[in-house]
């Protein structure tokens, strides 16, 4: 496993302490990056001032202009500064903290599957599956896989009801895009996917060497992760490695207002989804129409039954927005 040479790239912006917790978590690590590249796009030199103060094995610091500022261009930085020998190449956000043997878990699972394209990890603070102890069956109101359950949520249980859920596996795209995110119960196990978290991507070297970020996805970038994993499949299959583990934090800092975030749900949702889907039945473009319509329903009867009413009006006004935007301005495709 030693004899591995892999490199990690971490894109930040204005999160020197969370920073700060993943830096510590990665020289807690039982198999240590062959390369640390940081690229960051901070407007102030806090980040930079950390690194000047704290030394690192291995560790390139880069300070990028506005021009290569947002994630997307920045991990197309960091992947331009990688040495030519390394030959697995991870992406961390930078508000997770991993657990110690993370890395080896990952290189593990390529080794044990040599057709890999990219592997993803399992946040421990986000898996919300349990043991199913007493037998618990699938219906609107949970999900069971293997011997465990996850409780369906009040979204779910509506799209249960109108028969508008996936019936694929969790992170694997359904023909009209609204797949399962809850991911995979902690067995262990490494499960094939389409899809794998921004969070915590790694690729083979023949995915980087030969697909980048699209500049699509400018700023903060909601579903670039999405959009380089579906195109990666053409490299091999993507796995997510449930006993390559981290926690995240989900920093608040560094993220947009939640209308321009509802406006990208929409219209980044509907960009990824034809990426994998390029020509979708005439069905699945219903399907896909009628669950982002009910999606933005049910985020604007928050308003109501959550103490965020604003954060949820706005968000809901912005996915109205981007669906209306569609039917007059579809993103271009690259």
């Amino acid at each position: 496993m030693n004899d591995i040479e892999f490199s990690l790239i971490i894109c930040t912006y204005m999160r020197p302490n969370a920073l700060a917790k993943l830096m510590h978590s990665v020289v807690n690590q039982t198999v240590y990056p062959s390369e640390i590249i940081i690229i960051d796009g901070s407007t102030n030199i806090e980040t930079q001032h950390y690194f000047n103060q704290n030394s690192f094995k291995n560790l390139k610091y880069f300070l990028v202009s506005a021009s290569d500022r947002g994630l997307t261009k920045q991990r197309n930085v960091g992947i331009s500064k990688l040495s030519s020998t390394s030959q697995i190449v991870c992406f961390l956000d930078d508000d997770t903290v991993l657990t110690t043997t993370y890395f080896q878990e990952i290189i593990k699972a390529f080794q044990q599957n040599p057709n890999a394209a990219g592997i993803g990890g399992v946040a421990l603070n986000e898996n919300k599956w349990l043991p199913n102890l007493h037998g618990i069956k699938k219906s609107i109101y949970h999900y069971t896989f293997e011997e465990f359950f996850y409780k369906e949520s009040y979204r779910n249980v509506i799209r249960n009801i109108l028969r508008l859920n996936s019936n694929e596996l969790p992170s694997v795209m359904p023909t009209f895009s609204h797949g399962r995110t809850c991911g995979y119960p902690i067995t262990g196990k490494v499960y094939p996917v389409d899809l794998i978290v921004g969070m915590s991507m790694n690729f083979s070297r023949k995915v980087i060497n030969n697909q980048k970020f699209s500049t699509y996805f400018e700023g903060y970038g909601l579903y670039e992760d999405a959009d380089f994993c579906l195109r990666a499949l053409q490299y091999g299959q993507n796995y997510i490695a449930t006993a390559a583990q981290l926690y995240h934090y989900h920093d608040a800092l560094g993220r947009p207002n939640q209308y321009k975030y509802g406006k990208m749900v929409v219209r980044n949702g509907w960009y990824v989804w034809r990426i994998k889907y390029p020509n979708p039945s005439l069905l699945s473009r219903f399907k896909w129409n009628i669950t982002a319509f009910l999606l933005t329903l049910i985020r604007a009867l928050n308003v109501l039954n959550t103490n965020q009413k604003k954060e949820a009006f706005t968000e809901a006004l912005g996915r109205t927005v981007g669906w209306f935007s569609l039917l007059f301005n579809k993103p271009k495709m690259f």
